[in-house]
């Protein structure tokens, strides 16, 4: 008997040893050596030597030897489909196992449709019709192609062949239902199974585990038990991923007993899946606990670790599993950035994304490239923002919806909205999300009636608006005054599209009443509401009374926010502000007394700027900064110049009783984005645009500041705050209101 290495090619000899040479070799002999070799195969070129052994000895017309090689050549893990399709070719006539197992390679291949082509060829051959092995194969490639279409066709041929409640084609059924989004019709084909197996169930539970529903998967579980279906390990897996999505932490804890107890194997993949129960359940001790005992670990299983820690904001132990991780892959990396970036610390995640351009080996994704441009947003980074631009289109990575939106958002957050209409033109391709990070880009920058154009162009796409796209769209007429074409939006909202108003809503909605002056009739709209006024609501009427100084419904407005939420610094401080523009300084006094025993206190100012690729920030009153002291001598020399030329400082901007005038100017001069915007005066220079992004509205003073330092120094002046950019060009500021 010939021996072969993989390392070698298969050596056939022409007489093989035996123990008596004399006594010739029958055929049942030779095709038991030839099976045996298929069998051993383990490399594209030694099946040739077979497949051409096997036609020069006449084996290959023996149709079960043909059909194992061509199975071989088909499914193997060296499978190649071309050569595949050449050795069916070769097969004077295949059978019913042979077309099936082309169907099935060709399911499983990159392009699934390709069996449907081959099925309709089988039936148009005449000798063989489907039967319970080809229905599976071909509902799997509808399933790949999420084609509900095909799937449906495919169950009512099933169907009429008297297969379809054949357990197997029945899974195969729920499985593509599930994957095309009909989970009516994955359930009753569930129902009509009428001896269901273990793959049956954990179909269905893994299906409404992947298509938003885990309760239903939960409840399915529980009604598997009570019939006494023995679950596997897949089952185990499902049913942790639906606690995993429900936080659902002591029914986990369960199914980790049920897995000891009834002995279910608990591989590697298992063993995550408990694993990621544990941390997304908030459990770190348990999961812990599971990490330490685990004998092996692959990637997933330290990179849901770092994803636990990081849930809970423990970022100091999410850097030390990173850092412990014996091979990191991107993906861990990811983990860290987006949990830096989904809670608010961008800086941070900006800080690991510099690192990690420094590893060897490891190429940026799309999920990197829009966690990284979420915080690129966030903190105002547009050259950096800029730069993954450029590297998106030097490595040829494909825009696709996530990649397109954040970039349209990074580009409108950092200030430049021509940039981002670029970008939205560049693609042919658009989801409700590209359309509204568009139209919410517009909205920041107070393009109005632009975006309302960009609302009906998208429908004219054949788009439909979410309920994100309905915020974008309030905010812009928030901003430019539409408050007609708000108010029958919001009346269509439901009865034209579906979409029944959230607590966002109707907070953009009092914002677009209050901010146009109609704060009766914000007030009526709120008595109106069907749902009981969120502290958003509130919220948007006390910034309105501020804008309008209206003291009296003020203080009606800041008392009903501070029963939602007592510890509302925001409000306090807004009461506080419209008291002193009022000139009640006895009761701005009280407020900050209030303040002051109740150990509120008002978040801190704070602005970024970026200067060739590094962001500084300022607080109010800042000595933290290197530069400090030229920063300080700017803000002299531009605070004289403005005197100079008619500045009058707003003393109502000034939170607290001050007794001096001097010290009330003073106040208001270090303020955080004056300070930003000396910085930009003294590190850049025209005709560059000075950006700015401040945490907190920009005040009236802050404002009419920016508004002459444009004009004096011939600058642009772009400063994003907490709702909306403020354009300053030659002493104009293209926004019609501030708070």
């Amino acid at each position: 008997m010939a021996s072969f290495s993989t390392a070698q090619p298969l050596s056939l000899p022409r007489h093989p040893t035996f123990s008596n040479p004399s006594q010739p070799m029958t055929n049942n002999d030779r095709s038991r050596h030839t099976l045996s070799l298929i069998d051993r195969c383990s490399n594209l070129r030694q099946l040739k030597q077979i497949h051409a052994q096997m036609v020069r000895t006449g084996l290959f017309n023996d149709p079960y030897s043909a059909s194992k090689l061509f199975a071989i050549s088909a499914l193997s893990h060296f499978a190649s489909l071309d050569y595949a399709c050449k050795v069916f070719d070769q097969i004077p006539q295949p059978n019913s196992f042979t077309w099936n197992t082309l169907i099935r390679a060709y399911a499983s291949g990159p392009d699934p449709l390709r069996s449907i082509s081959v099925f309709l060829d089988m039936v148009s051959d005449g000798q063989f019709g489907p039967n319970k092995y080809t229905f599976p194969f071909l509902i799997k490639a509808a399933a790949e192609v999420s084609s509900l279409s095909l799937g449906q066709s495919l169950h009512g041929m099933a169907v009429k062949s008297a297969v379809g409640c054949d357990v197997f084609v029945a899974n195969s059924l729920i499985h593509c239902y599930f994957s095309c989004g009909d989970l009516d019709s994955a359930c009753k084909v569930f129902t009509t199974i009428q001896e269901k197996d273990v793959v049956s169930w954990n179909s269905m539970i893994t299906g409404f585990v992947q298509k938003g529903s885990p309760d239903k998967a939960l409840e399915l579980f529980k009604k598997m038990e009570s019939e006494d279906v023995k679950a596997s390990h897949v089952t185990m897996v499902g049913v942790l991923s639906a606690c995993a999505k429900t936080r659902n932490l002591e029914f986990g804890r369960r199914v980790c007993s049920y897995i000891e107890e009834n002995r279910v194997n608990v591989n590697l993949t298992l063993a995550n899946a408990m694993l990621d129960m544990y941390t997304k359940c908030g459990s770190i001790e348990d999961a812990k606990r599971l990490f330490d005992g685990m004998e092996e670990r692959d990637n997933v299983t330290w990179t849901t670790m770092l994803d636990g820690y990081a849930i809970l904001e423990d970022y100091e132990a999410a850097r030390e599993v990173l850092n412990s991780m014996p091979k990191k892959d991107i993906v861990a990396w990811n983990a860290l950035i987006s949990a830096y970036e989904q809670n608010g610390k961008p800086n941070e995640a900006l800080l690991v994304f510099h690192e990690l351009q420094l590893q060897k080996n490891i190429k940026l994704n799309q999920i990197t490239l829009v966690s990284t441009l979420s915080a690129c947003a966030q903190v105002g980074a547009l050259e950096l923002g800029r730069w993954i631009h450029s590297y998106i289109k030097k490595h040829g990575i494909r825009l696709n919806f996530y990649v397109t939106s954040a970039l349209i958002h990074m580009y409108s957050k950092c200030g430049d909205l021509e940039k981002a209409r670029e970008v939205f033109s560049s693609v042919e391709r658009r989801d409700v999300f590209v359309w509204s990070a568009m139209i919410g880009g517009l909205a920041m920058h107070g393009c109005g009636n632009e975006a309302l154009d960009m609302f009906y162009k998208m429908q004219e796409a054949n788009v439909k608006p979410n309920g994100v796209t309905f915020t974008n769209v309030f905010c812009a007429c928030s901003h430019s005054g539409l408050v007609d074409e708000a108010e029958l939006l919001f009346k269509e909202m439901e009865s034209s599209y579906g979409i029944v108003p959230q607590e966002k809503h109707y907070a953009c909605i009092v914002d677009v009443l209050g901010r146009s002056g109609y704060l009766e009739k914000a007030v009526k709209f709120i008595e109106a509401m069907p749902i009981p006024p969120s502290a958003s609501v509130w919220g948007a009427l006390l910034g309105a009374c501020k804008i309008h100084a209206n003291l009296s419904l003020a203080e009606m407005a800041c008392t009903r926010l501070l029963e939602l939420e007592p510890r509302n610094d925001g409000a306090h401080v807004l009461l506080s502000n419209i008291y002193a523009k009022s000139g009640k300084w006895e009761s701005v006094s009280e407020l900050r007394k209030h303040m002051r025993v109740t150990g509120l206190k008002k978040e801190p100012g704070c602005s970024s700027i970026e200067i060739d690729g590094t962001i500084h920030e300022f607080l109010s009153g800042d000595n933290e900064h290197p530069m400090c002291e030229k920063v300080y001598g700017k803000l002299n020399e531009v605070m004289e110049r403005l005197k100079a030329n008619g500045y009058e400082p707003e003393m109502s901007q000034v939170l607290q009783i001050i007794d001096e005038e001097e010290m009330k100017e003073q106040s208001l001069n270090l303020h955080s984005e004056k300070l930003a915007i000396c910085y930009g005066l003294i590190s850049t220079e025209a005709p560059k645009a000075i950006r700015v992004i401040k945490n907190l509205r920009v005040c009236g003073d802050c404002h009419s500041v920016a508004k002459m330092i444009s004009q004096l120094y011939d600058r642009e002046i772009i400063v994003r705050d907490r709702y909306r950019f403020h354009h300053f060009r030659n002493g104009q500021c293209s926004c019609n209101d501030f708070w």
